[in-house]
């Protein structure tokens, strides 16, 4: 599944290494680099999944009750929000470990680490919050997220990075309705969002490549689209 990743590392080279290998495997990354910018993100916008660092500076403008990572997990514990968090520290103490994952936090990477790994506790993190696999089907269509490989009546059938996510998201699982809010926000981040229009040809250009597939794409007014069986209607 395409995953909205809230990164929150104050260390800008490390930042931006993790942003271009997140979005190189066709996630939507939003970055902050100090608590008070990184408490407004995750606020004002449902995320996938949080990647947290721990020592995060505080705003050099303004005063702020949180101190560092961990009271900005538990803020975020205390007004319910239940996103996958993987905390990133440099702290390899057992009692730092277990401090953070009493806080609220689902798994705990020490630096250094290789991104190949945060990538794969991300999908883990996602899949056991969402109840999904890297693997489903429908029809005569496979679509495996973990190799990134789509496969009609067995025979790899290739699409680009974003009608992939697209689909994806129609596909976990097969006849949920998806919102085109909800798939906007999906392949959009802060600074660059996905318009009704875009989305709305990806959508066009799957519908076309589906056909015979015994899949299609449903338009449900006023709610969003939802993948099915192509021809039932129950």
């Amino acid at each position: 599944m395409t995953m909205r990743i809230l990164l929150i590392e104050d260390d800008p080279v490390l930042r931006e290494v993790m942003r271009l290998s997140l979005r190189d495997a066709g996630h939507r990354v939003d970055e902050a680099g100090d608590l008070e910018q990184a408490a407004h993100y995750w606020q004002v916008q449902p995320f996938d999944a949080v990647l947290l660092d721990l020592n995060l500076p505080q705003s050099a403008a303004a005063a702020s009750p949180l101190a560092n990572g961990l009271s900005l997990l538990r803020e975020a514990r205390a007004r319910g929000d239940r996103t996958p968090v993987l905390v990133l520290t440099a702290r390899n103490r057992t009692e730092e470990r277990v401090a953070g994952l009493d806080a609220g936090a689902d798994d705990y990477l020490g630096k250094p680490f290789e991104l190949a790994e945060v990538e794969a506790r991300l999908r883990a993190l996602v899949r056991r919050s969402a109840g999904t696999d890297d693997i489903c089907e429908i029809g005569a269509l496979r679509l495996d997220r973990k190799t990134r490989r789509l496969t009609l009546q067995g025979e790899l059938f290739e699409l680009p990075a974003r009608e992939f996510e697209v689909l994806w998201e129609l596909m976990t699982p097969p006849g949920r309705v998806v919102s085109k809010r909800a798939l906007s926000d999906k392949l959009s981040d802060f600074d660059e969002a996905l318009g009704d229009n875009a989305l709305e040809a990806f959508i066009s250009r799957l519908r076309k490549k589906l056909a015979g597939s015994g899949a299609q794409i449903r338009t449900l007014r006023g709610l969003g689209y939802a993948l099915e069986v192509a021809g039932d209607r129950s």
